[in-house]
């Protein structure tokens, strides 16, 4: 459930009206739901209720500081993938303790950053990773929490780009080998072993996958168990899918039903990854028709707005789909038409060969389930300034990241002498 609504043919974003916030940050812009925000937070966690857990957002899905903030404020922690996420995470007031740093290219700089840090736990990627991973920490005199991520070999039944856990997957460590690297991890100073993590996809809509993963994961903790390896932390990662257009996802109770039944007695602390699943459908870009032309003699009909591939770039990158409604209703016919943007590629679009309600230049457009992998994957291409990003709470709006300007698009830029 979501608190975008339209009322009197209005959308609205809880109780404000879109064409309001258009009018005062311009467009386009992404629009956030505090009230669905905090709903789906607490619908996932509390799925697991009565189980030692911790739910770490992945702040790939949605960075903004107020977002992690508002996270932070209900108890939840982070997943990580770079030292920019993290130095967001603690300025958004995230507790060091309930920080995991996922991912497969750790630097040197980001490991130390972490481990000054203090975070929860390393999940690591392969042997190399961990012998980088123990340096670091004898070199600060400090000791690394580590886990592995094992890769169960299990398919997820999503898009290959966002499918994380087959054999053929860049992430993690084959099930059949991580054996040896655990029992490798025994032997260096700077490093603890705490944990196994375990991520198999993105956008899942089914159970079964994680069900699955679980049987594999529980198999091999009594391997681990076996050579005196104790586990305190399994982190299970995230995945679960939300609504884009006809998919039926599971809801967090039937989620947090068949992991608990899954995991049954296990004794340690379970850690979630959610993204997707919480933002989602918490947020929405919004956009202003610019022109309308055909092609093909007429016969193709083109729907030109101002925001790019540079802005959303799933559609682009996946052929995704985003629902696109008008924000002030009215009785329109519908045409099937492309939404694209003003960047300069014939892959620049929103929506191909879709039926839409027919749109006019000045009418305002909100592209829906925005919320994850949307600005946070925005880029400057054609050098367009970034767009805002617009928080809704209790009958107010709040801007919480202003426009770019062209000044921005220059900082950090120079002219070198030989040049002046």
């Amino acid at each position: 459930m979501d608190y975008f609504h339209y009322l009197d043919g209005v959308l609205h974003a809880e109780d404000v009206p879109v064409p309001d916030i258009a009018a005062a940050v311009g467009t386009p812009f992404y629009l956030y739901s505090t009230a669905t925000l905090k709903r789906h937070f607490q619908a996932l966690d509390q799925s697991f209720a009565g189980m030692d857990h911790l739910t770490c957002f992945a702040v790939k899905a949605c960075s903004n500081i107020a977002i992690l903030r508002l996270f932070a404020g209900l108890g939840g922690g982070a997943d990580i993938v770079s030292g920019g996420e993290l130095y967001r995470a603690l300025a958004a007031g995230i507790e060091p303790g309930k920080i995991v740093f996922s991912g497969v290219g750790k630097t040197r700089a980001e490991i130390r950053q972490a481990l000054e840090a203090g975070i929860l736990m390393f999940n690591l990627e392969s042997a190399q990773e961990l012998r980088v991973v123990a340096e670091c920490a004898t070199e600060l005199g400090l000791v690394a929490r580590i886990s592995f991520r094992v890769n169960p070999d299990v398919d997820p039944q999503t898009h290959a780009y966002i499918s994380t856990g087959l054999a053929k997957n860049k992430f993690g460590i084959p099930i059949a080998e991580a054996l040896d690297l655990y029992r490798q991890a025994r032997d260096p100073a700077g490093v603890e072993i705490v944990g196994v993590s375990c991520h198999i996809g993105s956008q899942l809509t089914k159970v079964s996958p994680f069900v699955d993963t679980i049987g594999k994961l529980k198999d091999f903790l009594g391997r681990l168990a076996t050579h005196g390896i104790t586990i305190r932390y399994l982190d299970l990662g995230g995945g679960l899918g939300i609504q884009y257009d006809q998919e039926q996802p599971p809801e967090p109770a039937d989620y947090g039903a068949a992991v608990r039944e899954a995991l049954n007695d296990l004794d340690c602390t379970l850690i979630l990854e959610p993204g997707r699943v919480i933002v989602g459908n918490a947020g929405i870009m919004v956009t202003r028709v610019l022109y309308t032309k055909t092609g093909e003699g007429g016969r193709k009909k083109f729907i030109v707005v101002d925001a790019g591939m540079n802005d959303l770039f799933r559609p682009s990158l996946y052929d995704a789909y985003h629902a696109i409604v008008p924000v002030v209703q009215g009785r329109r016919e519908t045409t099937v038409a492309d939404v694209v943007g003003p960047i300069c590629e014939t892959g620049d679009f929103l929506a191909r060969d879709r039926e839409v309600t027919a749109a006019e230049p000045g009418e305002l457009l909100a592209v829906k389930s925005a919320g994850a992998y949307g600005f946070t994957m925005a880029s400057n291409y054609n050098s367009r300034p970034r767009v805002p990003e617009v928080l809704v709470n209790d009958g107010e709006f709040h801007l919480i990241r202003r426009r770019e300007t062209y000044e921005d698009l220059l900082r950090g830029e120079m002219i070198p002498d030989f040049l002046k």
